[in-house]
């Protein structure tokens, strides 16, 4: 009987995952193509990673008391996103490159002009400059939310923000006048 009950639990764990997986897989995957500088292929890899280890934390923390469990698991979820992003490049295989352009996609922003020169922009960039830009102006986190996500403190945060957007202005160039006269 008990184990029946372990089993029942064991499938409710599992159904409550596979709809959370569902509804955040693509906010996910917009968040890792663009921490991956449009290379689609590694931000399929970034998610499956992700929910492949959220997977093992949701089932490890489901039986605990509630103050223990994960408290928020969107902001899990982009945290092991990130990270594992930046182990990524951590490793010897990353040094890796896709060859070609951006592919073609349909653009709900009324300028995609600019959006794939920032696209563009950002994979010319360290995974560092890369993962605070996108956490800060395109997750729209704050300072500290950045900071424990990249496990730094907010004053280091601050100094790559200013770092990077130098960076990002100097990789963009003329084209950032230009687009900002659209």
């Amino acid at each position: 009987m008990a184990r029946e009950s372990q089993l029942r639990t064991k499938a409710g764990r599992d159904d409550d995952f596979r709809a959370f997986a569902t509804a955040r897989t693509p906010h996910l995957y917009r968040t890792a193509c663009l921490l991956a500088g449009g290379d689609t292929h590694l931000a399929e890899d970034l998610v499956q990673e992700a929910l492949g280890r959220i997977y093992a934390q949701w089932h490890r923390t489901a039986w605990l008391v509630p103050r223990e469990r994960i408290d928020n698991p969107a902001g899990y979820a982009h945290t092991v996103l990130v990270r594992a992003f930046l182990s990524h490049h951590g490793r010897r295989s990353s040094g890796e490159r896709p060859v070609g352009s951006v592919p073609d996609s349909a653009a709900r922003e009324s300028d995609p002009a600019l959006r794939l020169a920032l696209v563009d922009a950002l994979a010319r960039l360290a995974p560092r400059d890369r993962a605070v830009l996108v956490l800060r102006f395109w997750e729209d986190r704050s300072v500290e939310q950045t900071a424990e996500v990249l496990r730094r403190s907010p004053g280091a945060v601050r100094t790559q923000t200013v770092r990077a957007l130098g960076r990002i202005r100097a990789v963009l160039g003329d084209d950032l006048r230009e687009l900002a006269d659209h």
